[in-house]
């Protein structure tokens, strides 16, 4: 028999199984062929080898299944005969299904753990017996080491069958030579348009596989590059090509077999294979290692960001509250959601210019406030005593309708430039930008520009004008319209019948005067999906004003949260929401009064994480569902939430600060050979691909659950990989892969508007 393996995942299992069910002679006729670039384990049995197409077993599970049925019946370690072996062989199928996971997650992991843990000392499906499933657990458990299983590891590697196992598995690992192809050295890297290698060390792989398959195929090499993705399943590679995307004639899977067979190998791609019409490619991950941890430690908070928009104008508009009413949930998903707009922008080499168009134009301000209005509660807190004059003053017109007429004639009297009317108005609008400010400051938000309603004025008297020049507008019984039917769009009033403008008028000359301004390439609207079809009509009208750039703007809409209050019920204002998670979150930290102690300023601590739930509760799903504000699980330090992913970088930090010795960017990353350490390193040289996507997809989910991914990942390699305790060189190469995590989950943090923590 012929056991063809990848050293990276060792058989232990497999022959511990053989040795069992055979007896220790079997070993005789068992050849081990380790292959540093084989997808997965291999069993040719004894009588298919001399076979012209023998028949083979493929993955781990299947050889095991194999080899513990070689024994006389009943088999000692799989009997499918009678009622009780029946059961345990059930639970034993259950098992080597879990394991047979891809990915294996680590919700996989954690099951696994759990179950050996939860059965430790005993075995885990008959207590007193071993059993296949025994030996499956403990042979993935070698590889994927963990505190909680190292102690059953350990009884069963002193088995005799294990034991032995271990020393002839190492063996073979350990004689040279492994099975290699022979490989070209590749002196350049092919540059191929929309990828930069020294951005993105994954682009350096990927143009080495679509330059000599373009060649092949005779392609565009820019398209074959588009094309190449992640396998179905792991074990076939590292990444894949489906030819019948390639838009090539012939047999998609024949194509594959003859493109796999030509491609040449190089030290940065081991291997191509074929499977049906796939070609899948095989790295080099000790290769991959030293680029990506020079790479980040060259770049540092850096890394991940790019230069494709180089040369590029962006304009933002988002947040924009109504300085006379409260800052609402709606305010704060655009918020959060245009300031991760932003931030991805110019993580990937754009100008931006954040622009808070303020709803800083209504007719209750003045008439409300020389009623209601107080200096001293103005002062204090503009931005709720605007809200609480707006309330009374709406609850006295539902009672005297005359109310609104005298608000609609100031309205008038501003729109026309009274000064006596503006001079309050100003004073309203300029006290409540310095609030927002601290409450911008406090989300990790800065605006480049405060604008507003009551600033294009000039712009949309130019605007009317040119809809009427054009046409593009008729009387309805005074007022002026713009029949968008043919479009599918409506109809919507430009003018009033009393000569006042509306928001579409106001928001037509703004377009304009930025577009003057600023000639961008790009304007982004962060609003909610209310607004779909006013913004629709927006972009239309401009069109058909002749504005080229109304095709550059573009709508980043967003659900509706609902439920957030606060959580005795009453009204809410952001900075309440604010207030009232620090305080939440201070609670929780004095529970631990040792860390506690340690953090030089726990309030400003508090606030961050409190912060850092809010948004990444908000963050979490696709930007267009509805969510609920949930107070119990934005608190939670468990589970996917912000204060776990501070939980993970502080761990991170931690290590670094416990670990004795410095950052070494020389370290030998080749020593980094675990499988952990392989899934840890492939995470983080993902992050690049990540961001330079962002512009074309903006969901902030996509950041979130990444980030959320990495800090498992990693929790998964703390398991087993240590540093402490370790071999110097091999202790710098895992702290410098460590290093590197924290900067990544960082960048990922910084990109989502949040502050990572060192210490919490």
């Amino acid at each position: 028999m012929n056991l063809s393996f990848n050293p990276r995942h060792p058989p232990y299992a497999e022959v511990a199984v053989l040795i069992k069910t055979s007896g220790p002679n079997a070993l005789k006729t068992l050849r081990l062929t380790p292959v540093a670039d084989h997808p997965t384990t291999t069993l040719t049995p004894a009588a298919a080898a001399a076979a012209k197409n023998p028949a083979k077993l493929t993955g781990s599970v299947a050889v095991l299944r194999y080899l513990a049925r070689l024994a006389p019946h009943p088999s000692p370690l799989y009997d499918e005969h009678t009622l009780t072996s029946h059961r345990h062989t059930s639970e034993t199928d259950s098992l080597l299904d879990l394991l047979r996971q891809h990915p294996f997650t680590t919700h996989h992991l954690a099951t696994l753990t759990q179950t050996v843990h939860a059965r430790h000392p005993q075995f885990l499906v008959d207590h007193a017996k071993l059993l296949l499933a025994d030996y499956a657990a403990w042979g993935f458990l070698r590889v994927h080491p963990s505190k909680d299983t190292a102690t059953w590891v350990a009884k069963m590697d002193a088995l005799p069958e294990c034991a032995e196992a271990v020393r002839v598995v190492d063996a073979a690992i350990a004689a040279p030579p492994l099975q290699t192809p022979s490989v070209v050295e590749v002196k350049e890297i092919p540059r191929i348009s929309g990828t930069n290698p020294d951005e993105n060390v994954l682009d350096a792989f990927r143009n080495l596989i679509a330059d000599q398959i373009a060649r092949l195929a005779g392609s565009d090499p820019v398209f074959v590059t588009s094309l190449i993705e992640a396998p179905r399943t792991p074990d076939h590679g590292d990444f894949a090509i489906a030819v019948p995307r390639m838009r090539v004639k012939g047999n998609p899977a024949v194509l594959a077999k003859e493109y796999t067979e030509k491609f040449i190998p190089n030290q940065y791609i081991l291997s191509a294979s074929s499977i049906g019409p796939f070609m899948n490619f095989k790295i080099s991950h000790s290769l991959l290692n030293r680029l990506l941890l020079a790479l980040i430690s060259s770049q540092k908070e850096a890394f991940g960001t790019n230069t494709s928009g180089a040369g590029k104008t962006v304009v933002v508009e988002y947040s924009s509250p109504n300085i006379a009413k409260p800052f609402h949930a709606g305010h704060l998903r655009s918020t959060i959601i245009g300031n991760f707009i932003n931030n991805v922008h110019v993580a990937n080499g754009w100008k931006t210019i954040t622009m808070n168009y303020l709803g800083d134009w209504g007719k209750q301000y003045a008439v409300g406030y020389n009623k209601y209005g107080k200096e001293d509660e103005l002062e204090k807190d503009p931005t709720k005593h605007l809200y609480d004059v707006y309330v009374q003053i709406n609850a006295d017109a539902e009672a005297d309708p005359t109310i609104h007429d005298a608000a609609r004639a100031y309205f008038k009297q501003m729109e026309d430039g009274d000064e006596v009317a503006l001079a309050l108005w100003r004073k309203f609008r300029d006290i409540s930008i310095i609030k927002y400010q601290s409450t911008y400051a406090r989300l990790n938000v800065k605006f480049d520009i405060y604008s507003g309603e009551s600033q294009v004025a000039k712009p949309m008297a130019r605007a009317l004008a040119l809809l009427k020049e054009k046409n593009l507008v008729k009387d309805s019984e005074g007022a002026l319209i713009m029949d968008l039917n043919e479009h599918k769009l409506g109809t919507t009033v430009i003018q009033k019948q009393d000569g006042a403008a509306l928001y579409m008028t106001r928001d037509i000359g703004a377009a304009m005067e930025r577009y003057e301004k600023f000639q961008f390439d790009s304007m982004i609207y962060v609003v909610a999906s209310q607004q779909d079809l006013h913004l629709k009509q927006l972009f239309k009208i401009l069109e058909l004003m002749g504005f080229d750039w109304a095709a550059k703007c573009t709508h980043i809409n967003f659900g509706l949260v609902s439920g957030m209050s606060t959580r005795k019920g009453t009204a809410v204002f952001l900075e309440q929401i604010l207030e009232e998670t620090k305080t939440a979150m201070h609670e929780v930290m004095q529970k631990n009064e040792k860390k506690y102690a340690q953090i030089e300023d726990p309030d400003t601590v508090a606030d961050i994480i409190g912060i850092s739930a809010v948004k990444v509760q908000d963050m979490a799903a696709r930007r267009i569902r509805n969510y609920d504000f949930d107070w119990n699980r934005m608190f939670s330090f468990e589970g996917d939430t912000g204060p776990y992913l501070q939980y993970a970088h502080a761990r991170l930090c931690s290590i670094e600060r416990n670990s004795a010795i410095p950052i070494n960017p020389d370290a030998d990353v080749a020593l980094l050979t675990e499988p952990a350490a392989e899934e840890l390193i492939t995470m983080i040289a993902q992050y690049p691909d990540l961001v330079k996507a962002l512009p074309a997809s903006p969901e902030p989910c996509n950041v979130v659950t990444y980030a959320f991914k990495l800090s498992h990942i990693v929790s998964i390699a703390l398991e087993g990989l240590w540093v402490m305790g370790q071999e110097k060189k091999l202790a710098e190469a895992r702290l410098l892969m460590y290093w590197a995590a924290r900067i990544t989950l960082g960048n990922a943090m910084r990109l989502i508007g949040l502050t990572p923590l060192e210490r919490m």
